[in-house]
């Protein structure tokens, strides 16, 4: 596991810097624009990006083959021009400036986010990945710790410092990457495909549809949840904005903490089950949070929603892995990134149009019905059909 642990800093690299840029650049973009509703779109470029780029990308480190193996190629060259970009957001002079730098940034971190996720499978045992998984998370959990702790005591000092670190934080996790992960030495043998184009017949058998599926409605949930939560606090608790936020916090900070023991329990009692545990668990979980009423409940069902978020999310990948063949890594990490980003665009003008037509009173019945749905997805889903396809097959 210490190559997992290793590998961990690109995942820590990618969470900080996203948290960092979701953090701070609407800071940027207010000072240019009144609309809130603009300002929340340009922070969808990322997932606009991921819907159509992440999917290529991961289907061409794939495809690729170099001395320094599939996968280093890409972070080789996205991280330090992701590093340069993030060094330079800070120091924009216009709203065109500024944007201009955002959408180079999020180029930039396309080019290597799925290679470097994929890189876990392709080092390690599916009977270990939910472990490496739960590792990775882990790990991302306390970048995202970070970027709102040190990142906004760095902003407070001086507005280009949080992200001067971060810049210096992706060439340091290239280095440890680079120097201790060798792909032609540790990645696990697989038989190279040079087809120039994704077979869709064959990579999106139905359990693979199913799954991605299930992932687009769990996403919906989650994503429309964590971009309203603060103003539902506000606007049916009646809690302050801070009290509001500060009761999010239990939710991220219970699925880092989870993280490990959900990777451990899904190696021994199966992926599936633990997702399913998860579904069932977390649906509960918002449809209870209709009727609390107290901080001290909304807390603890909080905290255990983060428990059942951890049993979904960290053997979800590893499940989508399994379902194809070593050599489609890249390619399902892609399409991974493909549901979630656009579960992301989608859920919250879609639950905030609902709020808008029924009150803030219906955000949790409309993610426990998005979880249900994602339950039905999870429930076609065959075990049978994990079972990698053959080399040659893909080569034919």
């Amino acid at each position: 596991m210490k190559k997992t642990w290793l590998l961990g800093f690109g995942f820590f690299s990618i969470s900080i810097g996203w948290s960092l840029y979701n953090g701070f650049v609407p800071f940027f973009l207010d000072h240019y624009l009144t609309s809130t509703a603009l300002i929340g779109f340009l922070m969808t470029i990322d997932n606009y990006i991921a819907l159509f780029l992440q999917p290529y990308i991961g289907n061409r480190s794939d495809r690729t083959n170099t001395r320094f193996g599939r996968r280093m190629p890409y972070l080789l060259i996205g991280m330090p021009i992701a590093a340069l970009f993030f060094t330079l957001i800070p120091f924009h002079t216009s709203l065109a400036t500024l944007i201009i730098l955002m959408v180079c940034m999020n180029l930039s971190m396309a080019i290597f986010r799925s290679p470097t996720i994929a890189l876990m499978p392709d080092i390690t045992p599916d009977t270990k990945r939910t472990k490496a998984n739960g590792v990775i998370n882990f790990m991302g959990g306390c970048g995202a710790i970070l970027a709102f702790t040190l990142g906004s005591y760095l902003y407070s000092v001086e507005e280009s410092l949080p992200f001067l670190v971060v810049s210096a934080v992706f060439l340091v996790a290239l280095f440890v990457i680079f120097t201790n992960i060798k792909e032609n030495r540790d990645a696990i043998p697989y038989s190279m495909t040079t087809s120039p184009k994704i077979d869709y017949k064959r990579e999106l058998n139905s359990t693979t549809v199913f799954l991605l599926a299930a992932i687009f409605f769990w996403f919906i949930a989650i994503q429309g949840m964590e971009a309203l939560f603060t103003l539902y606090g506000v606007n049916e608790l009646g809690l302050s904005k801070s009290a509001s936020a500060f009761s999010l916090a239990f939710f991220s900070l219970s699925f880092v903490l989870s993280s490990i023991p959900c990777g451990l329990l899904g190696a021994k009692f199966g992926k599936k089950k633990m997702i399913l545990i998860g579904i069932i668990g977390l649906a509960f979980s918002f449809i209870l949070l209709n009727w609390v009423e107290s901080v001290f409940y909304l807390r603890a069902i909080l905290l255990a929603g983060g428990m059942f978020w951890a049993c979904i999310n960290i053997n979800a990948y590893p499940f989508i892995v399994s379902t194809g063949s070593e050599q489609s890594f890249g390619t399902r990490t892609g399409l991974y990134y493909f549901a979630s980003s656009l579960a992301a665009i989608i859920s919250p003008p879609a639950l905030g149009l609902l709020i808008d037509l029924f009150g803030f009173g219906i955000l949790f019945y409309a993610a426990a019905v998005s979880m249900l749905l994602a339950l039905a997805c999870m429930l076609k889903v065959n075990n049978k059909e994990t079972i990698s396809i053959s080399p040659h097959k893909l080569n034919e």
